[in-house]
Order: C-alpha cells, then structure tokens, then sequence
C-alpha cells in the first residue's frame, strides 16, 4: 500500500491544492457553497451516494457506499469548515493560496510549488495555508486512499458512512439536533474521527476521548458610567476589582479549583495511570515549548491533567489600556470563561457550583445590565450567562474500534500507535456516541506545530503522506480479527 500512495502523492497534492483554495470561513456561509459542491463532485466519482442534509445552520453533507461483502458499517467524521483570518498576520501574499515552503535556519521561505514533481520530495516541506491541517489535509489524505482503492479494485469488508461537518469552528451548533433528525440515516457501529494532530513526538497516534466544553460570560457593575477617578476613586466601586476578587476566589495558587465538589467523580487508579504513563510525554520539552517553570498542580502529569475538567480564564475586559487608557472608574468588567469537562463531570453541574460560588461572594444576579431598582438595592451585581457546546465522550481501549484501529496502525507502521485516553481539545462527537449508542476513535495525522487556529497554519508534506498511509491501514483491515 505504501508503494501506491508513494505513486499517488503528486496527484493527490495537486487535487489537495485545489481543495485549499476555496475559502471554508463558517461565519461566511457562502464560502462553504464551492467547498460542499467541491466533495460532493469527488465522492460522486468515487460511486458514493452523496446528498445534503439540511440543518438549522449550514447543510451537512454526507456519503454512503456499501460493499457487497459487508456485515457491519463505519460512520467517518471529518470537518470541512475553517477558522477565520487576519491577512495582515501571514507570513504569504494570501491564506488561502496554497504555498510550499522550505526550513531555512529559523525562518520558512516560499519555493516554487513545482518543487513537488520532483523525483524526490522532501517529508519536512510544509504546505501553508488555512485549513491546511484543521482539517482539509486529513480529508485530502482520506479521499486520496478512497481514490487509491478504487483504481486498485480494494474493498473494506465494511460500509462507510461519512459525514462531512461545515460548522465545526462555530462549535457545531445545530449537530445534535441534526444527529437526532437523521439518526436512521446516520445508523453505524462504530465512529472514527479524522481530525486532530498527533502526539508532540510525531508518531503514529490514537485518542480515544475528548473532553466537552461550555463557555461563560461574567459582567460585574460598577458606576453607571465610567467615572473620573479623583473623584470618585475609594468612593465608587471598581467592578475590574471585583471581577479580579471573584476570580481570584475561584482557584488557589496552585491552579486547582477550590469551589466544592468541581472535582467529584474523578478517581485515577492505578490502571489507569499506567495507561497515561506509558504516553512519551517529555514534560521538561512541554514546560519549555511553554515558556512556564513549573505547571499548575491540578495532577502529578500532563496526561493526568487532562483527565479532569478544567477552569480557564479565556479573555478579560474592563475600561481602556495602552494609548487610550484613563484615569476613570470602570463602569463593567466582563470575564469569559470556558470549562473543558471530561465524562465523569456533569456540565451543568459545574455550571451551578460556579453560580452557588458567585452568589456566596455575596452577588446577586440581574438579566443583563442590571435597572435601577437593582441598582439602588445591591450592593454586588452581575450577569451570567452559559452555553454547553457539547459533552466529553470517551472508548474504552478494548472496544471493537479501538481494536481495529491498533490492528490497522500496528501493521502499517510496524509499532503499537501512541494511544491517548482522552484529549485536551474538544470536538463535538458527543452527539453521535450519545443519540446513536456507537464507540468513537479519532485518528490524528497532522504535526502538532501546525499553527492550527493561527496565522501560518500548515502541514508537513511527511505527515500527509503518512496520513495517506494510515487511511489505507483503516480501509483494508477487517474488522473482526
């Protein structure tokens, strides 16, 4: 298999490039338009059935294909949506052009993207461009080996299912709804995620869990407007102060949440941090590449951190700062936060230990700016308000997926994958495992120094070959041992 994605790599970057040029920002509807019509032109020619499914938001798209000897079916998740850019950040004439560049000491330089009709290619050239790895690289790749298998004359000896996510960076906001709507249509055994980087050391890697993820808005009230602070300094009070104090209250300096019970339910036992531990983690290189001297104390590890639900701190706001800054009172202090919840904790159970937390701080809490009598009446005021995005799912490593997938990747690389328990990012797979009763794996193939979400997103030519690699493993293994 090897030999013909080494023969299909040149095709198959060009077909990628294409792909890469078609804008894919979610906040622009529109701009999926080219990228839906796109794929659904590709896995026509592959003899998929390909329709759209309507949702509340952007259509999801999806695709089926049975094969005559199959007895179970496999539902493929992949994201086609990307996040925005800041032209002005990018290190290239345009995000959205596709270039390839080369190491040079300490900095990237553009070479010509005929450099990869070459008889040989270098593994450490990188593509750049939005969506790069997150995530039109891994549908690249996964079309690529779908494309390989059909010129082969390969069948899986199970039926695919795909759907193709174009909301994911708006947290996939109408997914539940549209898993629970098209569930008969959706029906499967089993869930495999292509999406996501691999472990820092580059190898071959699994994840068999995500942690969820709810996002929170704090305002604290001050002055009705911003006031002049000689003369009203040590008189009004100062809502950034207060939205500091509270803040402050909510962790001890060690990182971990002191608000009771954030933590319950989490027990690691000595199976499971066997598990963690055998993880190549090199906490000294993390903590470097971090720029910090020493971790919060959440857990002993990294891999044990991220096993418990987090509390982040994610934007602040108050008054002015820099050239524009005055010598006034606030009038509002707004804090966004977001928790990353794992399996074991109830999302809207920390939800409502946070808001008992709030209201023991002494605040009441209005509906948004907060009237008169509210004002008159009060001495601590804030608004509140949450979203859960999605739940934390995790598979246990003996399940069937999880199986097959070690099965496929051991084969194809000659060594057991990394296998992460859960990850620290969140995606919003929840819906499946939950409205369809199916095991989920995602099965990472980008480089993790991709810049994901950043200016300068990219990947490794070496790791989208390996991805095309890892495809082929999936789809030519049988499930059943």
């Amino acid at each position: 298999m090897r030999i013909q994605a080494d023969a299909y790599l040149r095709s198959s970057l060009s077909q990628f490039r294409d792909l890469l040029a078609l804008p894919n920002d979610a906040h622009f509807p529109r701009d999926l338009e080219p990228n839906i019509e796109w794929l659904h032109n590709a896995f026509s020619r592959l003899n998929f059935r390909v329709e759209r499914l309507p949702t509340g938001g952007i259509d999801i798209l999806f695709a089926e294909k049975l094969y005559p000897a199959a007895t179970k079916t496999v539902l493929v998740y992949l994201q086609i949506d990307g996040q925005p850019v800041d032209p002005g950040s990018w290190l290239q004439p345009d995000p959205f052009k596709p270039v390839l560049k080369e190491k040079s000491g300490e900095q990237w330089e553009i070479i010509p993207w005929e450099s990869v009709e070459q008889d040989s290619l270098d593994p450490d050239w990188r593509i750049f461009c939005r969506s790069a790895s997150d995530a039109k690289g891994p549908v690249a790749a996964f079309l690529t080996a779908l494309q390989i298998m059909d010129r082969e004359g390969w069948s899986p000896d199970f039926n695919l299912k795909i759907i193709m996510d174009c909301e994911e960076e708006l947290g996939s906001p109408h997914l539940p709804e549209a898993v629970m709507k098209y569930r008969e249509k959706l029906k499967a055994d089993m869930l495999v995620i292509f999406d996501g980087p691999r472990h820092i050391s580059n190898l071959p890697t699994l994840t068999f869990g995500a942690r969820g993820i709810t996002t929170m808005r704090l305002t604290t009230y001050g002055p009705r407007v911003p006031q002049h602070s000689g003369h009203y300094g040590n008189y009004a009070p100062n809502p950034a102060l207060r939205m500091a104090q509270l803040l402050a209250s909510m962790k001890d300096d060690k990182g971990r949440v002191t608000i009771p019970g954030f933590y319950d339910g989490i027990d690691l036992d000595e199976a499971t941090k066997m598990i963690l531990a055998a993880v190549p983690d090199d906490e000294a290189v993390i903590r470097e590449n971090l720029g910090i001297a020493e971790p919060d104390a959440v857990a002993e590890t990294y891999q044990q951190s991220l096993q418990y639900p987090s509390l982040n701190i994610r934007g602040l706001a108050s008054a002015w700062v820099g050239t524009k800054v005055r010598t006034i009172v606030p009038s509002a202090a707004v804090a966004n936060l977001d928790i990353r919840t794992v399996r074991e904790s109830d999302p809207q159970r920390l939800v409502d230990l946070i808001i008992g937390h709030i209201i023991n701080e002494g605040y009441h809490l209005c509906e948004g700016e907060p009237t008169d009598q509210e004002r008159a009446s009060y001495n601590k005021l804030l608004s509140f308000d949450y979203e859960i995005s999605y739940n934390a799912f995790r598979t246990e490593f003996d399940e069937d997926v999880s199986r097959w997938c070690d099965r496929a990747l051991s084969k194809m690389f000659g060594q057991s994958p990394i296998k992460i328990r859960t990850s620290g990012g969140s995606i919003p797979i929840a819906p499946f495992v939950e409205t369809l009763g199916i095991p989920a794996v995602t099965v990472p193939i980008v480089n993790r120094d991709n810049n994901q979400h950043s200016p300068n997103e990219n990947i490794r030519i070496g790791n989208y070959l390996e991805g095309i690699y890892t495809y082929l493993s999936l789809m030519t293994e049988p499930l059943t041992e």
